[in-house]
């Protein structure tokens, strides 16, 4: 019955939130169709300003960075997200991910639940998402966040998930031949109770593996691999991130094909320390 409860209790926050939607796309020109939006009065002096109109819109859909790498990928300077991670930026802008990605950004809710808090007034449920998104070329991210509503739920986790996002290394199990199939070394994560490990598999073994960590190597590019867990797997918001946590892992094993000597490149806040002051002056 409890399970019931709470299943009526999803679904009816679900259509709710897709009505708000509905109604707050449908109401774009703001109150009565001719109030204050796009044909309405404008800001100052003269009819259709740009509030809430189509003008708006554009303008609004416009990303204008406040981050220094944010300015540096919007204008070209940088153009791999490998160079991020070289020198270990951050990332505090999800449009960086999505200029230098693109559009091979992929992502997927993996579990909404709902969760409470005992307050004077009785009890207030929240419900809380976790998301995964990679393009399945070596680059992964999670996100968990928790909101009055599943939808805003869902958006701020892929904006978290992008935030997040961390490179996979893989690598060959026995002879190296053809392209990297599986990871390079055992890793491990552990999150809660739960204890996860990954072991690297021949090629052709393909993923032997839950369905949600499957879910996860699947966006992190790796087609082979055997995995082993210990603990209370039933939950499977700490299952995920014990995934994650061995899954990101990878490139924390110095192995002899990376003892190679190679001359660090000047860090990319001085090497375009001049454009980076133009663009503050401006």
């Amino acid at each position: 019955k409890e399970a019931n409860v709470w299943t009526q209790l999803f679904d009816f926050s679900y259509h709710c939130n897709q009505m708000a939607d509905a109604e707050s796309a449908g109401s774009s020109r703001g109150f009565g169709g001719r109030g204050r939006g796009g044909r309405g009065r404008g800001a100052r002096g003269g009819r259709g300003g740009a509030r809430g109109g189509r003008d708006g819109d554009k303008e609004a859909n416009v990303w204008t960075p406040v981050t220094k790498l944010g300015r540096l990928v919007k204008a070209g300077l940088i153009k791999s997200i490998e160079e991020v991670f070289l020198f270990s930026l951050p990332i505090k802008e999800q449009e960086i991910v999505d200029t230098l990605l693109g559009e091979k950004v992929k992502d997927e809710v993996m579990k909404i639940m709902p969760v409470q808090k005992q307050t004077r007034a009785g009890q207030r449920t929240r419900f809380k998402a976790f998301v995964i998104v990679g393009d399945e070329n070596g680059h992964l991210g999670l996100g968990v966040k928790c909101s009055k509503e599943v939808a805003t739920a869902i958006r701020g986790a892929i904006t978290v998930a992008k935030l997040s996002i961390v490179p996979v290394r893989r690598g060959h199990w026995g002879s190296k031949i053809g392209l990297p199939h599986t990871i390079p070394t055992k890793v491990s994560g552990k999150c809660g109770s739960i204890n996860f490990r990954l072991v690297p598999a021949p090629r052709g073994t393909g993923l032997v593996a839950a369905q949600c960590i499957s879910r996860l190597l699947v966006f992190a590019g790796i087609e082979d691999a055997y995995s082993s867990s210990r603990g209370s797997t039933a939950t499977m918001g700490n299952f995920i991130k014990a995934g994650f946590q061995a899954i990101g892992a990878t490139y924390g094993f110095l192995t002899p094909d990376l003892w190679k000597e190679f001359e660090l490149a000047e860090v990319p806040y001085d090497k375009f320390a001049e454009f980076l002051a133009q663009e503050k002056r401006r």
